[in-house]
């Protein structure tokens, strides 16, 4: 199936920001452009990325991060709503946890580690992503989604939204595996923390993506038994999302 482009940057203020849109799904229809955009945090916004976000007609912004991260890098956009989905990065907590036992992770530890975290927002964070496609449904305005790096939290929602618009996975894991072309590592954000380590938490590996769907294959019957299930939309809600973002 042809892949899109890498997406030009659209904003100056956030590295990993792009229109979801484009892909065509397994019946050949296209999802909409202009309607949804996925993000890192947006509190580094330029006057002109203001302006661009409002000419994009982005009524909503919804926020995955959690407290601190939220608290850490505020911000508030005229004429935009932000909504609160928190999910709390519980990956850095239990990193934390290791070393302040003077345990070091290994690569593929911290890999284990983020493969975790995946499984974890498929199990356990469902609700919070169902809230987030109702959302979508319920609000016909163009939205933005985002986390801190707008990779695994934002990246999860990305995979579910274009699963249950019908994009086969292949094209998906290309969409998602964008991030390391187009997200900017800021030391800032990241803390201080072995390289090795940093490495695997800010960039994005088709393995965390594959323990969240191994996830949804074997312990929920597949995407659509998940969808209906733990995501909690119903038939109806999946068939009028269809209807709203994929071209006729």
């Amino acid at each position: 199936m042809a892949m899109t482009p890498v997406p030009t940057a659209l904003l100056q203020g956030a590295s990993n920001f792009r229109d979801v849109g484009g892909y065509r799904n397994a019946d050949g229809r296209r999802v909409r452009r202009g309607q949804v955009f996925r993000s890192d945090h947006l509190a580094g916004l330029t006057d002109e990325d203001r302006v661009r976000l409002q000419s994009l007609g982005i009524a909503h912004s919804l926020d995955f991060r959690g407290a601190a991260e939220c608290a850490a890098t505020p911000y508030a956009l005229a004429g935009v709503q932000r909504v609160a989905l928190t999910i709390e990065p519980t990956v850095i907590a239990r990193l934390q946890a290791l070393v302040a036992q003077g345990v070091v992770p290994t690569t593929e530890e911290t890999v284990d580690l983020m493969r975790e975290t995946y499984r974890d927002f498929v199990n356990h964070n469902a609700a919070t992503f169902g809230r987030f496609l109702k959302h979508l449904l319920e609000q016909p305005t163009p939205q933005v989604f985002h986390c801190t790096a707008g990779k695994d939290r934002t990246g999860f929602a990305a995979a579910l939204l274009l699963s249950a618009l019908g994009v086969d996975r292949p094209t998906i894991e290309r969409d998602y595996l964008l991030t390391n072309q187009l997200y900017k590592r800021d030391a800032r954000m990241e803390g201080q923390g072995h390289p090795h380590v940093m490495k695997v938490l800010w960039q994005v590996q088709p393995e965390f993506l594959h323990a969240a769907f191994e996830a949804v294959d074997a312990q929920h019957g597949g995407m659509r038994d998940y969808l209906h299930g733990a995501i909690g939309l119903s038939p109806q809600e999946l068939a009028e999302l269809n209807r709203m973002l994929l071209e006729a």
